[in-house]
């Protein structure tokens, strides 16, 4: 037999909605700037790319193309999307591109859903 997810009846906890609804109102633009972080790591090469940099402190382009298995203009466009949404800092020196992760969050980021993974896996 199936199991069915979803209510067989129709009923709220009018409290509880209300109080969360409000919490939603008062959080909206805070939520709606991070959604185009997660946006950014939806994407199996930025998120390899984002992993990369957790374990080297800096990475040039030709680096990041090679660890993706991407040409470099592949690689360039991904690092592009990730400096615009505030993920990666960029700095040129001489005729190389090297990019960091802008801060430890970013990090903790990665961390966490790796470790929310394996613990998944440990609950099947």
């Amino acid at each position: 037999m199936v199991e069915k997810d979803t209510c067989d009846i129709y009923c709220y906890d009018e409290e509880k909605v209300n109080r969360i609804q409000a919490l939603l109102k008062n959080e909206n633009d805070g939520l709606s700037r991070i959604v185009p972080l997660f946006k950014a790591l939806a994407d199996e090469n930025r998120t390899k790319i984002v992993y990369a940099l957790c374990q080297d402190k800096e990475l040039c382009v030709c680096d990041v193309a090679n660890i993706i298995g991407s040409s470099i203009a592949t690689a360039s466009h991904h690092l592009r999307t990730l400096r615009k949404q505030g993920l990666v800092n960029y700095r040129k020196d001489g005729k190389m591109a090297f990019y960091s992760l802008d801060d430890e969050h970013i990090e903790q980021l990665i961390f966490i859903a790796m470790t929310h993974r394996q613990e998944e896996k440990t609950h099947v």
